[in-house]
């Protein structure tokens, strides 16, 4: 892993995206590697052409976060990274963020794959409007471990419900959503008792990773081939149109409370726009 420390003017960057109206990543890169990561976009605006999880840059500012310009504002953690990933053991600047961001008039929301957040739960605990997103698409730790390197399914799970236990609001993310292979029912039923919300995401493959998807499929999940070439290759929505009409029958029926965000797509697009502003 390449570790470098960086100086930026701010860490707070004005935000394009939905639900966010300013996003802070407090590192470039990740050390996740996720196959699927949409992320690696990012190399194109920060000048490394090491491969996608092989850098991390670890940003230093100076200039204080300004409370008052995000008043009444939304503001997500992290939009291109994540927060918490295993170097910030060592130099806390998610920990140093959050330390300002307590107290604040702000909506906080932050997304991770890490049980590391938990080392910050008397901090999380004095930010009055927060909540905490995980990611996780599969039951399945083999599945998982074939797709990143961030920690176990179970610890995830653990993690949400200690959250949930210290009055944390905590949201599932079920992203990226695999045709065929992730079993979201499955997901939904083993983590409800302490989730407050579910929120949905579709794999959308393009890209230097998207061969790579593909061909992880051809070789682990041949049965489900002519699925993805007719989802990935004749561009063809109605799997998705179909799944989503599902889940929302589903959630509506068990009043479980749900975001769908099947527009991966245009959601990239939205953060490859705003990542010239990111530095």
């Amino acid at each position: 892993m390449i570790v470098r420390e960086i100086a930026v003017k701010d860490y707070l960057t004005k935000s394009n995206l939905p639900d966010a109206d300013f996003v802070i990543n407090p590192y470039v890169g990740c050390t996740h590697a996720c196959k699927y990561c949409y992320a690696c976009f990012m190399k194109r605006f920060t000048g490394h052409d090491e491969n996608w999880g092989t850098f991390l840059d670890v940003k230093r500012c100076d200039k204080p976060i300004n409370l008052s310009k995000i008043k009444g504002k939304k503001v997500f953690l992290s939009s291109v990274t994540d927060c918490y990933n295993e170097y910030e053991k060592k130099y806390c600047v998610t920990q140093g963020i959050l330390n300002q961001l307590t107290g604040c008039e702000a909506e906080v929301s932050i997304s991770t794959k890490s049980s590391l957040i938990l080392r910050d739960l008397d901090i999380l605990k004095q930010i009055r409007n927060l909540k905490v997103s995980m990611s996780i698409n599969t039951l399945d730790e083999s599945f998982r471990a074939d797709m990143d390197h961030a920690v176990s399914i179970k610890e995830r799970l653990e993690t949400l419900k200690n959250l949930y236990e210290n009055g944390i609001y905590t949201i599932l993310f079920m992203s990226p959503i695999f045709p065929c292979i992730t079993d979201w029912k499955g997901i939904i039923e083993t983590s409800r008792e302490y989730i407050d919300e579910y929120w949905f995401e579709n794999l959308n493959l393009r890209g230097s990773y998207k061969t790579v998807i593909l061909d992880y499929v051809a070789q682990k999940y041949a049965e489900y081939m002519e699925q993805y070439k007719e989802i990935y290759i004749g561009k063809c929505d109605d799997y998705w149109d179909n799944l989503a009409d599902e889940m929302k029958e589903y959630c509506d029926k068990n009043g479980i409370p749900s975001i769908n965000y099947f527009y991966h797509r245009k959601l990239v697009d939205k953060m490859t726009t705003c990542a010239n502003k990111t530095k």
